[in-house]
């Protein structure tokens, strides 16, 4: 069992997140309702071991990818957001939606 509701609440909602999308870490927190949460949401995600949970898919508010990815680095985290299909700036930024 998790430590607390906002782990479950964080693992919950980013399990929504379809393949082909991203999210930030503040829009995570910013959609439980907690706006100055996103480096707490960034701790738990990056606790995540479940591969149930596509944590892959968030980054940081400037589209990042998270250099000490838990699966492989941010060289895997790219690995699988290309397959599914998201768009880079450059070798560590993803296109975010705000962006284009």
């Amino acid at each position: 069992m998790r430590k607390d509701d906002f782990t479950d609440q964080v693992y919950e909602l980013v399990k929504k997140i379809p393949k082909g999308k991203v999210k930030t870490y503040g829009q995570i927190a910013q959609l439980l309702g907690r706006p100055k949460a996103s480096r707490a949401v960034g701790n738990i995600l990056h606790r995540n071991l479940s591969s149930k949970v596509p944590c892959h898919r968030i980054v940081n508010k400037e589209g990042r990818l998270a250099l000490n990815f838990a699966h492989g680095g941010f060289e895997k985290q790219r690995e699988i957001l290309l397959r599914e299909g998201i768009k880079f700036k450059d070798k560590l930024h993803v296109i975010l939606e705000k962006d284009v």
